[in-house]
């Protein structure tokens, strides 16, 4: 299959960049993002776009792939929800218009969050936005749609996330690692099993278009 993907510079991007140039059912990737992923693989295209928003110069270029893994994401600590929705919402919105418009036949897999709001009419900010955008993904045209929500991803292989708050996080959890997949393994999954799921998903479906933890770990196994 031909991937698109989005974000590939980010932590859960990373490792799916990672599984898609170790699977032989990946036959090319096109990463498309403002970062460079400092990757080198002969199945392996880059384009940078500043604003991935607008991608009428990239359409050609777009035309052609059965899959696309959107790992774009930030946090929303400190931020308005005008300002996360538009990042979140409307990025993500804009670009699954365009491709379910060029590609009809294309499976789109988007990075949401354990504890996603599809009611979107919850409390929480992110949850609500995250809602938002899952339920509009899911009523585009797509061949299939399917919304990924992990709680904890161990990233794996020399991964690292951006973001500094996330890595202290990460590094003050990680003895207690082993503890947790001990006592409650439906909470934390690895970039290894995301980008498998995502694969798997992309070229044999899945029973539900919400996939957790639990479905993440066991399509990723």
């Amino acid at each position: 299959m031909k991937v698109l993907l989005f974000g590939a510079s980010g932590m859960v991007g990373q490792g799916v960049l990672r599984e898609c140039l170790l699977d032989p059912r990946v036959e090319s990737v096109l990463s498309v993002g403002r970062s460079a992923t400092g990757q080198r693989a002969e199945k392996l295209q880059e384009v940078l776009q500043r604003d991935l928003a607008d991608l009428a110069g990239l359409e050609d270029r777009l035309r052609g792939y059965d899959a696309c893994f959107f790992c774009l994401g930030v946090s929303s600590a400190g931020m308005s929800e005008a300002d996360y929705r538009h990042v979140t919402y409307d990025l993500t919105v804009a670009v699954g218009q365009t491709l379910a418009r060029l590609n009809p036949g294309m499976t789109f897999v988007y990075v949401s969050g354990a504890g996603t709001d599809s009611t979107e009419h919850g409390r929480s900010m992110w949850a609500r936005v995250k809602g938002q955008t899952e339920n509009a993904l899911l009523r585009m045209p797509f061949k299939g749609a399917y919304m990924f929500r992990p709680g904890i991803i161990q990233p794996l292989h020399g991964i690292r996330s951006k973001t500094r708050a996330y890595r202290v996080g990460y590094a003050l959890v990680w003895p207690f690692i082993p503890l947790l997949k001990a006592i409650s393994p439906n909470s934390i999954t690895t970039t290894v099993r995301v980008g498998r799921a995502m694969i798997r998903v992309a070229a044999e479906g899945a029973s539900s278009h919400l996939l957790g933890t639990r479905e993440i770990n066991e399509l990723g196994r």
